[in-house]
């Protein structure tokens, strides 16, 4: 597997002082079958591998057999059938009012394109071997600030949330991969994760694709973590009476 010489210069160690409960998670596409990793040997849903491979000590891959609901078609190793297009299925889970609401979701939620993804890699940070195309990451508020800051440290980029209830995963693999964007949704807000409970609830996961890898990077190891502003309200506005001095605006 070659990998970029950007990727084998990143220090993934900034990522241990986040304290985070649980490990990143970095993940890959393929459409070959991968050398030199172990197939999982059990079935379960897409949203629920990352949770795995936080568990495990070493990588493992999947295949289509291994996702046992409508992740696998989110990637693209399935087609979605007629029937859910069509919405018959959110009013039966009392999910939606009506087909046309159901619907309307398969104009909206992402996936990969039919047959171009046939195996998918998960590897925790510390036992990285290849260049993720996306790197999972679960954490707590103010972790994710954290990281989120460090996303628009260098770049002004805004920080966006976009999700649907049902077909969570899709914002959690397949938008951030195909936008070039990184997202972050909550635990728990989603149809999915209040079924099989996992993440619980209350857990910010970011999902952070493979070109915004190195800028969050390395600016969580240029940038002030605990700003001074954070210390008390009156640490701020004395902090802010400064910078007025400072640019003649007091």
């Amino acid at each position: 597997m070659v990998e970029s010489q950007l990727f084998k210069e990143l220090n993934f160690e900034v990522f241990s002082k986040l304290n985070l409960e649980r490990k990143p998670v970095g993940v890959k596409f393929s459409y070959l079958k991968p050398e030199g990793f172990k197939k999982l040997d059990k079935e379960m849903r897409l949203c629920e591998f990352v949770g795995e491979s936080q568990k495990r000590d070493e990588p493992f891959y999947i295949g289509k057999e291994n996702e046992n609901c409508y992740g696998k078609k989110v990637l693209g190793m399935e087609k979605f059938p007629s029937f859910a297009k069509s919405g018959l299925i959110g009013p039966e889970l009392k999910i939606f009012q009506d087909p046309r609401a159901n619907a309307r979701l398969y104009f909206k939620v992402p996936s990969l394109k039919h047959g171009t993804v046939n195996y998918v890699i998960f590897s925790p940070i510390d036992k990285l071997s290849f260049n993720p195309d996306l790197l999972i990451v679960t954490a707590n508020v103010s972790q994710a600030e954290l990281i989120l800051r460090a996303m628009s440290y260098s770049t002004g980029e805004l920080w966006i949330s976009k999700h649907s209830f049902v077909l969570g995963c899709a914002w959690i693999f397949v938008y951030p991969y195909i936008s070039g964007k990184v997202n972050y949704v909550v635990s728990g807000m989603t149809f999915g994760s209040k079924v099989v409970k996992e993440p619980p609830e209350g857990y910010i996961i970011i999902s952070i694709p493979h070109d915004w890898i190195p800028i969050i990077t390395k600016n969580l190891q240029e940038m002030v973590w605990y700003l001074p502003s954070y210390e008390s309200r009156e640490k701020h506005f004395k902090v802010f009476e400064e910078i007025l001095k400072k640019f003649g605006q007091a």
